[in-house]
């Protein structure tokens, strides 16, 4: 599991990215799509159209990171794009912490996903 500070700033793409992008894709879709400063010191999230596979692009203040999750089971709760604004919605870090842990935020449950035997 992951944890992040109360004062992090992240940020979800509201619509799906082509998942074999990295990097340079992700720096490329933050700056022109989501018009944000990729080196900003934010999260950047990222999911398919099946919702079974997330990326986070984030710069620590040496270089860049990007991590993956692929779901064996069930699918993320990704926020829709109602309140959007140019592409990206922004969420708290505990939210986002909710969202990796596979917490439905609409309807206060846990997500059916793979479980250790």
């Amino acid at each position: 599991m992951l944890s992040f500070s109360g004062s992090l700033r992240v940020f979800v793409a509201v619509e799906p990215c082509d998942m074999r992008r990295s990097f340079n894709g992700l720096h490329d879709i933050v700056g022109t799509k989501l018009k944000e400063d990729p080196m900003s010191g934010a999260i950047f999230a990222f999911t398919n159209k099946r919702r079974t596979l997330l990326k986070i692009l984030y710069w620590d203040g040496s270089g860049l990171w990007v991590l993956a999750k692929r779901l064996e089971r069930g699918t993320f709760a990704w926020p829709k794009g109602a309140e959007a604004r140019d592409g990206k919605l922004r969420l708290s870090s505990t939210a986002f912490a909710l969202l990796l842990d596979g917490i439905d935020m609409r309807h206060g449950c846990k997500r059916p996903w793979y479980e250790l035997p």
